[in-house]
């Protein structure tokens, strides 16, 4: 038989209290045994209620009692300013010592029933007690909508990129601050595709959104494969509504690393390195035309890069104990890797092929080593040059330098000069005259050292 709630019992107990006290004694019994059928208590117990007319319980809510009362609050709120505003856990645990310490120094006089009350609070009493306290702090928490946005968006781990086909991409920004990151500064963003490594990088004057969405159109346009994934980490320029919109509406699949953990973005973060830091370097960039010359440099880069820059590309690590084996498929440049997969359809190969015959790697490397030339000058806030004052002005010179860059030291112009000498000890050895004194004492005695041998 089910039972009924406490609150049907009570209300039971006040229709049928007044039915039982003016029944006779063959009925008190009858209306017993129902009550006791529908109640479930105990027989004595249901004679006593009928007696008494009321419930098992006082109806209404419960009084409550306040054992820590304004004083104690506010003691609490002391030595938790005392303390810099640690949990209640950590308070709980420092409070004895804390009010003795402030007590001997002055800064505290409790009454002792203050006190006794003070140090038997709990650590869950002491959260509630200073959640008040916590709400006017001044503080500023994020949470709620950045919190659900970033919880909606799914996370990808290294070992989640098995074998995607061309325009699932990483994505990254690389700050070009110098030194120091106060101000506004240009920032690089860089998109890397996981089944090619083809890496396209493209300026960023500010941190906005918007902005950022504009230039990924542009890299989109770029790309020789259409983008279908778009894989960042939780820097909040990425994991915002407009960036996720974006994404939705390009049917763009949007996904993210877990935080603090770069080698979810290893493909990107390797890039990072070898391409951007590597051609522009660390010097600090900021302005539109510092933005424009990075552009400029960026336009020969994604040539010279994805055409003639060969790279590895993992195939699989196993784990040995202490030791990892990796094995690497052969060295391919991206355009190799796109024209071999067959997942690449037939107009994408033919333009592919077309552009690379078209290519000259000595004429894109002068144009980078042009660029960057550029983008020191006004990094450095240099003046502008003219074209005819330049190194670099034409493939001739380029090339002269080209011929000559492997070797050491100054080179020369001119094909007679004489060879440098060799160089030679500039002091006079201080030992000669007991070298062969201390090859003797070694060859005796190996274990010593060479301080002992000098002493």
């Amino acid at each position: 038989m089910r039972k009924v709630s406490m609150a049907t019992r009570e209300e039971l107990v006040a229709a049928t209290s007044g039915r039982y006290e003016t029944a006779r004694r063959s009925e008190k019994k009858k209306i017993l045994d129902e009550f006791v059928a529908v109640t479930g208590f105990h027989r004595k117990y249901a004679m006593r209620l009928l007696r008494q007319g009321r419930g098992s319980r006082k109806s209404g809510p419960r009084p409550e009692r306040r054992l820590y009362d304004d004083a104690v609050r506010e003691a609490l709120i002391v030595i938790w300013e005392a303390s810099d505003r640690i949990c209640g856990k950590r308070l709980r645990s420092l409070a004895p010592l804390l009010v003795d310490a402030m007590e001997r120094h002055g800064h505290l006089l409790l009454e002792p029933e203050v006190r006794e009350r003070l140090l038997a609070m709990s650590a869950a009493t002491m959260d509630r007690a200073l959640r008040a306290a916590k709400a006017g702090d001044g503080r500023r928490r994020r949470r709620g909508p950045v919190s659900a946005l970033r919880g909606s968006i799914p996370v990808r781990t290294f070992s989640d990129w098995s074998d995607p086909p061309p325009g699932f991409c990483e994505v990254d920004l690389v700050w070009h601050s110098g030194p120091t990151a106060r101000g506004s500064f240009v920032q690089t963003l860089t998109v890397t595709d996981i089944a090619t490594g083809w890496t396209e990088c493209a300026p960023l004057l500010v941190r906005e959104q918007k902005l950022l969405t504009e230039v990924l159109t542009q890299i989109r346009g770029r790309l020789p494969f259409a983008l279908l994934g778009f894989d960042s980490d939780n820097d909040s320029v990425f994991i915002n509504e407009t960036v996720r919109d974006y994404c939705l509406a390009a049917g763009v699949e949007f996904t993210r690393c877990r935080p603090y953990r770069k080698n979810d973005q290893a493909h990107v973060e390797q890039k990072n390195g070898a391409v951007v830091r590597r051609i522009v370097g660390y010097r600090r960039l900021e302005g539109l035309t510092a933005a424009a010359a990075l552009g400029e440099l960026y336009t020969v880069v994604r040539l010279f890069v994805n055409f003639f820059q060969p790279s590895f590309k993992l195939v699989e690590k196993d784990r040995d104990g202490p030791r990892v084996r990796k094995r690497y498929h052969k060295p391919a440049t991206p355009y190799q890797r796109l024209i071999a997969d067959p997942r690449t359809c037939e107009d994408v190969r033919r333009d592919m092929e077309r552009l690379y015959a078209t290519l000259d790697p000595v004429r894109l490397l002068r144009d980078i080593r042009a660029a960057q030339s550029r983008l020191v000058e006004i990094a450095d806030g240099s003046e502008e040059s003219s074209p005819g004052e330049t190194a670099l002005s034409t493939l001739d010179v380029f090339l002269d330098g080209l011929r000559t860059s492997w070797k050491q030291g100054e080179v020369r112009p001119t094909a007679r000069s004489k060879p440098k000498a060799k160089r030679g000890r500039r002091r006079p050895d201080p030992l000669v005259d007991v070298t062969e004194t201390l090859k003797t004492w070694f060859e005796a005695e190996p274990w010593r050292t060479g301080r002992e041998l000098l002493e």
